[in-house]
Order: structure tokens, then C-alpha cells, then sequence
């Protein structure tokens, strides 16, 4: 996803209890080290292996590193290729919202032509979608939050550049809203 604008201070505390040190310390490390220019898993194996750092706290490290030298716009892979996502709770039960997704005929009420190819599912739980014609992918997934209520979560993956990430989170904010008012004024 692309970030939204943060402090990075804001996280001090929480990183150093989780690793030891705040970011400044681990940007300090890793350009000492020669960070810069080196492949990201190469980069991910020394923090694992050298650091005992989990393999997550190593990738937040150096996304984080990254995008403070900026070498990584916010919301780009490793790979190079941008990930948004959007998410909308709506008043219906999950079972009701995932079938809004699930089925062909239900999910053109309120995104119409976009052509998506179901990879694989999970009811109630999650959708992977190939988008047909541009070789994104969209992963949706669904929670149930009591009270007749649910959450769906919408990741688009692949996008080439980040104008294409931005109208994709705008997309599909809108079209998340529109599928909250075709299930809640049914």
C-alpha cells in the first residue's frame, strides 16, 4: 500500500523494545555495512543471520531503510511493482458479503466491467482474483465483526508505477462504497 505520512519517531519506542534499536540506529548499521546497492534478500539474510532479527522485523527494516534513503517510493515491492489496498465494513453478515464478491452475477451490481479471473478461494474467508487484460492481481478477504456486521479488504497487486497505485486506491474506495450501498439498501 502506499503509506500515508508518518514519523518515523512515532515507532521509536515500539521498534526498540521489538529489535533493540530504532530505525536510526538500524540505517546507521546497514549503511556501514553496505546496504545500499545489495539485493534485498541479501540484505534480509544478514539482518536474519547476523542480527537474529525475525524475517518480518527484517523487512519492515528494510522497507523502512529504504524508503528513508529513497531508494523505494512508499508502496513499491521489492520487485519494483506498487500494492494498494482499501477496506469498507458493511452492515450484512460476512456469508452475505462474501457471496457480493464471490459470484459473477452479484459482484456486476457493483463493479462493472472489470473482468477478474478467480484463482483461488476460500469461503467466507478470502478471493484471489487474476485482473484479465493487465496482469494485476486482486486479493480480497473478509472478517466478520459481530452485530450483522462485516469487513472486506481489497489488495491490488502488480501495479506498474505509483500514478497507477493512487488511481487504484481511489477505484477501489469508490467501488467498496458502492458495494456497501447495493448490500445495506437491498
Amino acid at each position: 500500500m502506499i503509506a500515508a505520512e508518518r514519523d518515523p519517531q512515532d515507532e521509536r519506542p515500539r521498534t526498540r523494545r521489538a529489535v533493540g534499536r530504532d530505525y536510526e540506529e538500524w540505517f546507521a548499521l546497514l549503511d556501514q555495512w553496505g546496504a545500499p546497492g545489495r539485493p534485498f534478500r541479501e540484505i534480509a539474510d544478514w539482518l536474519v543471520g547476523e542480527h537474529a532479527l525475525s524475517a518480518w522485523w527484517a523487512q519492515k527494516l528494510i522497507v523502512e531503510y529504504e524508503q528513508a534513503r529513497g531508494s523505494r517510493p512508499p508502496g513499491a515491492r521489492p520487485g519494483g511493482t506498487f500494492t494498494v489496498g482499501a477496506s469498507k465494513t458493511v452492515g450484512v453478515p460476512v456469508g452475505r458479503l462474501y457471496q457480493a464478491v464471490a459470484d459473477l452475477r452479484n459482484r456486476q451490481r457493483w463493479l462493472p466491467d472489470v473482468v477478474l479471473t478467480e484463482r483461488t478461494s476460500r469461503p467466507h474467508r478470502s478471493i484471489r482474483f487474476d485482473w484479465v487484460g493487465d496482469g494485476t492481481r486482486v486479493s480480497v478477504t473478509f472478517d466478520a465483526k459481530g452485530d450483522g456486521r462485516s469487513q472486506v479488504a481489497v489488495e491490488h497487486d502488480l501495479l506498474p508505477d505509483p500514478a497507477t497505485a493512487q488511481q487504484a486506491r481511489a477505484f477501489w474506495r469508490k467501488r467498496l462504497a458502492d458495494l456497501k450501498t447495493v448490500l445495506e439498501n437491498k
